[in-house]
């Protein structure tokens, strides 16, 4: 696609540049646009600007817009564990092994892809058309190996007011993590800014140049030989931020091999099948009646055997 260029006007003059780009480029989400922008693909005056960025009267905003491959996200009859649902919300408990939502190279098998199968249209936190259905009611992630509760929108109204309470903290979520080594404190707070890695851009680091406020707290729950069990609470949620945060204190979620944690198991733990991470608990304010509301799930089959597993081998040492 050729590079479109747009000259600022005295009716656009000091807007932000995302928002005089979206004026042209209405058919663009919001998100796109601050990419673009953030890529170095919309320029002023030949320069790379912030999205904030006031744009000024006869400055050139160039834009190279890349054509996008449109990709139709299809309902597949992939099941769903429905621990609540009303006409407002859908609360479910998602299984270990299936990504949220679509994404180049993934576009079918996800929760999204279920959703649409089995409640049809989902309002999206997207800017347009284009990513509707890939996003369909999600108003939170868990990665792709993280097991637990997740809270899905119904209504425009209900995924307005859930976003609000993730952006205020007012929706609570706590984690278990199986750790590696034994943590001997009862519980402590990790506040260290994490941020893309600075050379491995697919990671999340607390060793990147534009660090975010992150704050994940603990509690010693049970201790092995070789591994610990704490329940986890965070009060940011920044991208891999319990795996990142654990690991930077030396105790890596078992089984994760992005960041650490998958080293051999020793003798009693057994296989490590995946990161042992468990969205517990999530509570909220209903969108419609603002009632509290809260919602667990236990830990997966295979995050339990190897849970007993563990106690096992506890207790054989101690006899």
């Amino acid at each position: 696609m050729p590079i479109i260029a747009h000259i600022v006007t005295e009716k656009h003059s000091n807007k932000r540049l995302d928002i005089f780009i979206a004026h042209y480029e209405a058919h663009v989400s919001r998100n796109r646009i601050q990419a673009l922008i953030k890529h170095g693909q919309a320029l002023v005056n030949g320069k790379v600007e912030k999205p904030g960025y006031k744009v000024k009267l006869g400055e050139s905003v160039t834009l190279d817009l890349p054509e996008r491959h449109v990709y139709t996200v299809l309902p597949e009859p992939i099941p769903l564990s429905i621990i609540f649902e009303d006409p407002h919300i859908i609360v479910l408990n998602k299984p270990a092994g299936l990504v949220v939502h679509p994404a180049p190279g993934n576009y079918t098998g996800t929760l999204v892809n279920a959703l649409l199968f089995h409640y049809g249209s989902l309002p999206s936190l997207g800017g347009g058309a284009e990513d509707a259905r890939e996003r369909a009611g999600i108003v939170h992630r868990l990665d792709k190996d993280t097991s637990g509760v997740m809270v899905v929108a119904r209504t425009h109204e209900a995924l307005r007011s859930l976003s609000a309470q993730f952006k205020n903290r007012i929706v609570k979520k706590r984690y278990l993590a199986l750790v590696a080594g034994v943590i001997k404190k009862g519980s402590g707070t990790i506040e260290v800014g994490l941020g893309r890695h600075v050379t491995e851009r697919k990671k999340i680091s607390t060793h990147t140049h534009k660090a975010r406020e992150a704050v994940t707290s603990f509690v010693v729950k049970e201790r092995f030989q070789n591994a610990t069990l704490v329940e986890v609470e965070i009060k940011t949620g920044r991208t891999h931020q319990i795996r990142v945060h654990m690991a930077h204190i030396g105790h890596p979620v078992l089984g994760d091999r992005v960041y650490g944690g998958s080293r051999p198991p020793k003798s009693g733990e057994g296989n490590i099948p995946r990161q042992m991470l468990h969205a517990e608990m999530l509570s909220l304010l209903h969108p419609d009646t603002r009632s509290p509301l809260s919602f667990t799930a236990p830990p997966p089959a295979d995050m339990a055997e190897v849970l007993e597993k563990l106690r096992r081998q506890k207790r054989s040492s101690v006899r």
